[in-house]
């Protein structure tokens, strides 16, 4: 690995500390609460328009009588957040072999 691909490493690897750290601490710093964006928007929804009615009701809640238990809830984002991150890594390493082997051309 030559020295510059290290650096440009390295580089990437402090942005994504920043990216993950500045928000925490610029959020707790004003005194935000870091929840999911569905509650957020439900609230929001409440707040401007108080007759607002549900329209839609999600599928499996409905098919099971109630809501899922949160594990179950990580458990499904969990496993939605692994196949698309396995195809993702896929695709790159296929890029990669195809580049190694000089075959920049051919199509996937």
């Amino acid at each position: 690995m030559s020295k510059s691909n290290k650096r440009t490493i390295w580089i990437c690897i402090i942005a994504c500390i920043l990216i993950a750290v500045i928000p925490f601490a610029y959020g707790s710093k004003h005194g935000a609460t870091f929840g999911g964006s569905d509650d957020a928007g439900g609230e929001l929804v409440k707040k401007n328009d108080s007759h607002y009615k549900v329209w839609a009701e999600p599928i499996l809640e409905k098919a099971i009588g109630g809501e899922l238990p949160g594990e179950v809830e990580s458990l499904l984002f969990c496993v939605q957040t692994g196949i698309g991150v396995g195809i993702l890594f896929f695709f790159l390493g296929r890029f990669v072999e195809r580049k190694k082997l000089g075959k920049e051309d051919q199509e996937l």
